[in-house]
């Protein structure tokens, strides 16, 4: 079968797209796997208000705030490393507004897609005032035991 140009400028345009997700998307059982990994240095942010990250927030990240970025990001970020930010959930996008943000101020950084509410979901370690704790894996969002996704 032969692809016609209009087809193959669309092939391309679409592996063009996907590739660039992947590069600036990372979601949450690729970035367990990474922390776990520790070949490469990695600062989680949670973008969220401070009433959102004290009810629960990735287990080791930082808190800054988006509208925090600008005058705080020296302080709490190292610049050679990878940056991944999250937000609520995925019907939020302040995770790709932060993300869209520190990449202007020069950051090497990705999305977590699915937000803390997929990290928790999918039985992460997640932390509060009172400590890390991992929840049961919603089988609606993460394998269970002799189930995988294949992705």
């Amino acid at each position: 079968m032969t692809l016609s140009t209009t087809e193959i400028q669309t092939e391309n345009a679409a592996a063009q797209f996907f590739a660039a997700r992947l590069a600036f998307e990372t979601d949450p059982s690729d970035l367990f796997a990474q922390m776990q990994d520790g070949t490469e240095q990695i600062v989680v942010v949670d973008s969220r208000a401070r009433e959102a990250w004290d009810m629960g927030h990735v287990a080791g990240a930082v808190h800054l705030p988006r509208p925090e970025i600008a005058a705080r990001h020296e302080e709490v970020l190292d610049r050679d490393a990878l940056v991944v930010v999250y937000c609520w959930g995925p019907g939020c996008n302040g995770g790709a507004k932060s993300a869209l943000e520190l990449a202007r101020l020069g950051y090497r950084v990705k999305e977590m897609i699915g937000g803390f509410e997929y990290w928790a979901r999918e039985g992460y370690p997640v932390e509060t005032a009172a400590g890390v704790s991992r929840r049961s894996p919603d089988p609606l969002t993460a394998p269970v035991v002799g189930i995988t996704c294949a992705c």
